[in-house]
């Protein structure tokens, strides 16, 4: 069993940078764990995110449910990190995150995934809260 989770945060990357990373920590599997696929930064939206990584071998996943609802966006870009905790967990609670939960569970036991949203900060963000939840016992390297 992998005993490691992967994340990763694009804001102040480029498209070419966050695949280097990717390629250099030996990901197999990028999982896109953005509420809404869509990025107004060049070469993060999904069609063209998905094409980048694959091209360079690596697989690609968009698991909407566990992304964060909007009221957990906006406190994240005001630093409430209470609000987005609160809203994070009960978006951990609906049966499609619980569904998509085990899916990613799952495909971590024989791969190894890296967590994608825009935020730079894992400790700020829901990647961590994520991780926390699914992957109690891995620890959590930030790329």
């Amino acid at each position: 069993m992998i005993c490691k989770i992967h994340t990763i945060g694009y804001a102040s990357r480029t498209q070419d940078e966050l695949v280097s990373a990717l390629r250099h920590a030996g990901i197999t599997m990028l999982v896109d764990v953005r509420a809404i696929a869509n990025s107004r930064r060049a070469g993060f939206s999904k069609t063209s995110l998905r094409s980048a990584v694959e091209e360079a071998g690596i697989a690609y996943l968009h698991l909407r449910q566990l992304g964060t609802p909007k009221e957990g966006r906006d406190a994240a870009r005001r630093g409430d990190q209470e609000t987005l905790e609160r809203v994070y967990s009960g978006q951990l609670e609906l049966p499609e995150a619980l569904a998509q939960m085990a899916e990613l569970q799952s495909l971590a036991e024989d791969q190894t995934v890296c967590l994608l949203c825009y935020c730079e900060e894992a400790d700020h963000c829901h990647r961590r809260l994520l991780v926390d939840a699914v992957f109690p016992d891995r620890k959590r390297v930030d790329l």
